[in-house]
């Protein structure tokens, strides 16, 4: 099973051999998991982007993470999946990333997290499925890739775009950004910094193959 929080993610993770592909963001990836973990479910992989804390991780950058940290308790992944994932992807990150409930959108406030955590980068749902598939006692692994630094503000805008099935309401992006048009230069920036995040998840998709990287998928 796959866990992603946008729609793209879920686009790009898809494998003819039928894997599952959550798609929920942030919270709501607790009764999406719940509902759909099935007998036969060989193990749960965190797919998507990441916002980067780490200072020296530039957008584009892949993240294999070793661990999970979040809501006060660290999650380690599976070893052997983990290494699978960074033999096909040997330009990754292998590091900590953390799990958060609400967006982290200012530079000071990931540095921060950076200082206190160690983690390389954060999302809002890999701390989730961390749990549930300990929950059920299956492997676990995290491929995310940062599309905003850690110096990079997040535009508000960008926030008031994403819909609850985790597709992007353009209208509501563009609406938002007349009403702040000081953010139009950082939203530009990260409609960049995104595509060079996805270019890296497609890449590193179609190098995990059909199985995701998980031999005892098939």
């Amino acid at each position: 099973m796959v866990a992603v929080g946008l729609a793209f993610e879920a686009r790009l993770a898809r494998t003819t051999h039928g894997a599952a592909i959550c798609c929920a963001p942030g919270i709501r990836m607790t009764e999406a998991l719940g509902a759909h973990i099935r007998p036969g479910c060989a193990g749960i992989l965190s797919f998507g982007i990441a916002g980067g804390l780490d200072p020296e991780l530039a957008p584009g950058t892949g993240v294999v993470a070793s661990s999970v940290v979040g809501r006060g308790r660290t999650i380690p992944t599976d070893d052997e999946w983990t290494q699978t994932l960074l033999a096909s992807h040997p330009r990754a990150v292998h590091a900590p990333l953390l799990g958060v409930d609400a967006p982290v959108t200012a530079p000071a406030d990931k540095i921060d997290l950076f200082r206190r955590t160690g983690a390389a980068a954060l999302d809002m749902e890999s701390h989730i499925a961390g749990s549930i598939a300990a929950r059920h006692g299956l492997p676990f692994a995290v491929f995310r890739v940062i599309a905003d630094a850690a110096h990079r503000t997040v535009p508000r805008a960008a926030l008031r775009g994403m819909r609850a099935d985790g597709s992007l309401d353009a209208m509501a992006v563009v609406r938002a950004m007349a009403r702040a048009p000081r953010e139009i230069g950082a939203m530009l920036a990260l409609v960049c910094h995104t595509f060079a995040a996805r270019r890296t998840l497609a890449r590193a998709r179609y190098g995990f193959g059909p199985s995701l990287g998980l031999p005892d998928f098939l």
